[in-house]
């Protein structure tokens, strides 16, 4: 994973992203009062299977975490895959 670039958190976008060989890894998301909804994590296909959507996903929840929010993981990699292999999140969902 020596080549996974930094998450960038882009507020005004209401997204996590990596920006990596001139594409983008995204986790967008939804704010309303103290929930966030993690609704969409997409990698493009050249770039799957380096861990960034494992990367984007710590990125946000511990980001939710240090905000005191709420996270409702409408996405289906989320709710499934990523709280299966990190359970420690799971207190922070509704």
């Amino acid at each position: 994973m020596s080549d996974v670039g930094a998450v960038e958190h882009d507020t005004l976008g209401n997204r996590f992203v990596i920006k990596l060989q001139g594409t983008e890894a995204v986790l967008r998301y939804r704010q309303h009062d103290q929930v966030i909804d993690f609704y969409s994590t997409f990698v493009p296909e050249e770039l799957r299977g380096r861990g960034l959507a494992e990367q984007l996903c710590k990125t946000a929840f511990e980001y939710a975490k240090a905000q005191h929010l709420t996270v409702a993981p409408s996405c289906s990699y989320i709710s499934g895959a990523y709280l299966k292999r990190h359970p420690e999140y799971v207190p922070l969902t509704q």
